[in-house]
């Protein structure tokens, strides 16, 4: 009973903290060259016009000039100035915006680093802070930031983007816009001299911006802004029929690159149905930490650190019995959908061996419950 009122007390205390908080709106675009940065000053003017306290907190224009114009007349909060290895560079003044509590603040490049020295190393970071200090947040990012997606942006442009944000920053926002062009319009805009000074643009074209990458990342961007909208309907519009609350389950084991595509592949999964999700990992007696390499050890931290940033909650259970280790898992979380990785696992390989994967399919398709095989 004391338990039940505990949990009725933090849920309650959740709701307030959720009511002082700022809105946050992201618009999220297929590359740069979009017209994020464009169209927050557009929406920033339309607010000021409105009798709205709006300031800019940070903004690249990226020496664009219509970019550039639209700036003028827009209250701009002065950038906190750093020295670094001998030069001086300019970081968002976070402690500048909360002090000035403006209604609301413009924050471009949501993925960005901060310099070393700063106090939250990403502006992502800064972002959650001036939120929760009530203020509302506009701000921006490239689909390629985002972190479950950052294999399959590295097959798809051959990049591997280093500057990323947790999913669960998007299940933040109170909404999300997608700011959309065609391949050729932003092709177009490129040849044009408008997302890149011109001894540049020969060698974003021959990478980035080759028009079958780009129809990729325009496609996964409109996936994602569709995700979010569906996610919203659920949340926000009643239904008068049921339908199953999808709940998810990954199994991983030592391997740490397949460990790893499960878990994005799964968070993507997660991310879309707007489900609840747990990784679980099963160690087995020839996965004891004493029979695995140290190096293999500080991947599995690794692979359990990046589940958890990615909104998965964590399950680890010391068992040989994988399979009904599995099944428990199931029936106790009520999972509707278990991923798992392709036959190279070395956890399929567990579950092939004992013969019982008849067993556990059998057992999955009883409880009406999934099973997605992941490559």
């Amino acid at each position: 009973m004391a338990e039940e009122k505990d949990q009725n007390a933090e849920h309650f205390l959740d709701l307030i903290k959720r009511s002082k908080r700022g809105k946050f709106k992201i618009y999220i675009g297929m590359s740069a060259g979009v017209g994020k940065s464009y169209r927050m000053l557009q929406e920033a003017r339309t607010l000021l016009k409105n009798g709205i306290d709006v300031k800019i907190g940070f903004i690249e224009t990226h020496n664009r000039q219509e970019t550039e114009a639209l700036t003028e007349g827009l209250p701009i909060i002065p950038r906190r100035k750093v020295f670094y290895k001998g030069k001086e560079l300019e970081e968002m003044d976070v402690q500048a915006v909360i002090n000035l509590r403006p209604e609301v603040v413009v924050v471009d490049e949501l993925a960005h680093t901060n310099i070393p020295g700063s106090k939250n190393e990403k502006r992502w970071q800064d972002v959650v802070e001036i939120i929760d200090a009530g203020i509302n947040v506009i701000s921006a990012v490239n689909i390629q930031h985002i972190e479950s997606l950052n294999k399959i942006i590295k097959e798809v442009t051959g990049v591997e983007v280093g500057e990323r944000i947790p999913d669960n920053i998007l299940k933040q926002a109170d909404e999300v816009v997608n700011i959309d062009l065609t391949a050729d319009e932003l092709i177009a805009r490129l040849k044009e001299g408008k997302i890149y000074s011109p001894e540049k643009v020969e060698t974003a074209l021959r990478n980035f911006f080759k028009p079958e990458s780009i129809l990729q990342l325009r496609e996964l961007a409109l996936k994602e802004v569709a995700g979010q909208i569906e996610r919203k309907v659920e949340s926000e519009i009643p239904r008068n029929i049921s339908f199953r609350h999808e709940k998810i389950l990954a199994c991983i084991s030592s391997n740490e690159d397949a460990a790893k595509t499960v878990i994005r592949k799964t968070a993507r999964l997660a991310s879309y149905y707007n489900a609840q999700w747990w990784v679980l990992y099963v160690e087995t007696s020839d996965e004891s930490p004493d029979k695995i390499p140290l190096d293999k050890q500080r991947h599995l931290i690794n692979n359990f650190k990046l589940a958890t940033e990615l909104g998965a909650e964590l399950v680890r259970i010391k068992n040989n019995e994988v399979a009904s280790t599995i099944t428990g898992i199931v029936e106790e979380k009520h999972i509707t959908t278990v991923c798992i990785g392709k036959p190279r696992l070395s956890l399929i390989k567990i579950i092939l061996a004992t013969n019982v994967f008849n067993q556990l399919l059998k057992k999955l398709s009883l409880n009406n419950v999934d099973l997605i095989i992941m490559s």
